[in-house]
């Protein structure tokens, strides 16, 4: 009996399918951005940005960001959410997992204070599907050695 082909998503694809749905979970009003940390094909951690728990979402009190006119890419301490990334690597260490050695996918390219933060974090990879207008982050990345690639949309 022939059973019909099964398309099935390479790895990178799937993972990135899964920061996509997470980044779905997002209550920021600027940009919905997930991250998931990933370690010998197993998922250890997600995370999307928004508001921490128990603070209100920017949805119910409004974006300082947006009243204050800032562009993305600038005075990230003037925001009261954290990062998909951030909230990943928060995740991991409140559960205790370790993510060294991890590969982090996440659906924009990351800030240089999360950059700061993947790097002592001990991720070896970051695969990325959209852009973030932060030129120091990815020279942290390069000079740190944690590798980079950017995939596109399927």
């Amino acid at each position: 009996m022939n059973s019909p082909s099964i398309q099935r998503p390479d790895w990178d694809e799937y993972f990135m399918r899964i920061a996509e749905l997470v980044s779905s979970r997002s209550t920021c009003l600027r940009r919905h951005v997930g991250a998931v940390l990933v370690k010998e094909k197993r998922i250890l951690s997600t995370g999307y940005n928004g508001a921490p728990s128990g603070i209100s979402h920017c949805k119910e009190v409004g974006c300082i960001r947006e009243k204050l006119k800032i562009p993305s890419g600038e005075r990230h301490e003037l925001c009261r959410g954290l990062h998909a990334e951030q909230n990943a690597i928060i995740q991991a260490a409140y559960h205790g997992v370790s993510i060294k050695g991890s590969i982090l996918y996440i659906t924009c390219h990351p800030c240089s204070v999360c950059a700061k933060m993947i790097i002592n974090a001990g991720i070896g990879e970051i695969i990325i599907k959209g852009s973030y207008p932060d030129a120091i982050s990815g020279e942290l990345l390069k000079e740190a050695g944690v590798q980079v690639r950017i995939i596109s949309n399927k």
